[in-house]
């Protein structure tokens, strides 16, 4: 099972790309953020034309999630548990096969000092709780999403230039460790030890040209799903062509289990 992870920038402006993407790549199950669209809007049937299964979480203008999956899928939740109130669209899970999948689209937190800083700690505390919940369900399953998070300075090209930025506080690393320590595995960083690898690259400077990007797209395998990882890898492909998101996909393949 292919499972690959894009920030898409608004599925409507990219939707050209996300099809010849999925032409291309072939990935077995897909999981969107940002999708800027309500759910209703969301292009299903030109998704469902390439072989897909979707479900969607829409907001409009903002956030978004989804998932694509070439298997039936069986949504299990359309929010991240913990808060009632939240009506942010950041999370979707499903079971596909024998496999649970999660995209999530964790909140930026800029800037730090305010009540979306503490928006997003608070999210990731209730992403820690959910996680930790799922662990005692002894099964395989993939956290992934845009993370809005830096893990370490290898994950910049400029770990200065984001000192005060949310996405590399410490207080938001000591979060992400938090939730990596109940046993997670990071797929990109199992099998793909060499640095300088990025998922994220602003639109201003020349910073795709130049290569000054970012690692904060992320796939968290549980303990099980680990045990069947084969392959995972960064797709700079679409990230090069014209008009793109400033994110490009992130992919792990799971043996059959």
């Amino acid at each position: 099972m292919k499972i690959a992870t894009w920030n898409v920038n608004s599925v409507k402006s990219r939707l050209q790309h996300l099809t010849e993407w999925l032409r291309l790549a072939s990935p077995d199950v897909v999981l969107l953020q940002e999708l800027k669209c309500v759910t209703d809007a969301f292009p299903a049937i030109e998704i469902e034309d390439l072989g897909y299964n979707v479900a969607v979480v829409g907001q409009k203008t903002y956030n978004g999630v989804a998932i694509l999956s070439k298997l039936p899928l069986e949504v299990e939740a359309e929010t991240l548990p913990g808060d009632a109130t939240d009506e942010q669209a950041r999370y979707i899970e499903a079971v596909i096969g024998t496999v649970r999948i999660a995209s999530l689209y964790l909140p930026n937190g800029n800037p730090v000092g305010t009540e979306k800083y503490e928006y997003k700690l608070a999210w990731m505390e209730r992403l820690h709780h959910h996680a930790k919940r799922l662990l005692s369900l002894d099964e395989a399953f993939v956290l992934g999403g845009d993370y809005n998070v830096i893990p370490t300075p290898d994950d910049v090209y400029d770990p200065k230039a984001f000192e005060g930025d949310a996405l590399f506080q410490p207080r938001t690393l000591a979060a992400y460790r938090k939730i990596m320590n109940l046993g997670l595995t990071e797929a990109f960083t199992a099998l793909n030890p060499e640095v300088g690898r990025y998922t994220w690259w602003d639109y201003r400077s020349g910073a795709w040209q130049k290569d000054h990007g970012a690692r904060i797209d992320h796939l968290l395998l549980s303990p099980q799903a680990a045990d069947r990882l084969v392959a995972s890898g960064v797709d700079r492909t679409p990230r090069g062509w014209e008009k793109p998101s400033d994110h490009t996909p992130v992919w792990c393949e799971l043996s059959n289990g």
